[in-house]
C-alpha cells in the first residue's frame, strides 16, 4: 500500500476521511456514490481546498496545493491515488467491496490507470466554480 505517515494526528475520525478535489465533478460524482454505497454512514468528506485538508496533510508529504490524487486518511496512515479507491471499497456494501481484490495488481499499473484518467476527469467530466456544497442531511458528514 502507498501509506505515508499523517504526523500522528488524533483529530483523524476513527474510520477516515477522504479528501477529495472539490470543483471535480468526477471527485463529487464519487462521493455521491460513496455516500449511497456505505456499509454504515461513518466516513467524513473535506475538499482538499479546506483547512482540513491543509491540516490532515501537513507532515505528510502531500502538497494540498497538487490536487492530481484522492487521499485517504484513517489513523496515522495516509493513502493516495488507487490505494485511497481501494482504501475506500473495503467501507462499502457488497459487491463493491469486493474491488478491494485489485490491491493483488502491481501498483504501478493501478496507479498508471488513475493518472490517465485523473490527468482528463475535467475535460470528461467537467469542473465547478465552487467547492461542493453538503446538503443538510450531509453536513455532519463533512469537515472544513
Amino acid at each position: 500500500m502507498d501509506k505515508r505517515d499523517a504526523g500522528g494526528l488524533a483529530a483523524v475520525p476513527e474510520h477516515g476521511v477522504l479528501l477529495f478535489d472539490g470543483v471535480c465533478n468526477l471527485c463529487n460524482g464519487a462521493v455521491d456514490f460513496i455516500l449511497r454505497r456505505e456499509r454504515a454512514p461513518r466516513l467524513r468528506f473535506a475538499s482538499l481546498q479546506s483547512g482540513c485538508a491543509r491540516r490532515l496533510l501537513a507532515g505528510s508529504g502531500i502538497d494540498p496545493e497538487r490536487l492530481e490524487t484522492l487521499v485517504f486518511v484513517r489513523g496515522s496512515e495516509v493513502y493516495v491515488r488507487s490505494d485511497a479507491v481501494l482504501a475506500v471499497c473495503g467501507e462499502l456494501r457488497a459487491p463493491w467491496r469486493w474491488l478491494r481484490v485489485f490491491r493483488v495488481l502491481p501498483r504501478g499499473l493501478r496507479d498508471g490507470i488513475y493518472r490517465f484518467v485523473g490527468g482528463r476527469r475535467y475535460r470528461w467530466f467537467g469542473k465547478r466554480d465552487s467547492c461542493r456544497m453538503p446538503t443538510p442531511e450531509e453536513k455532519e458528514r463533512f469537515l472544513g
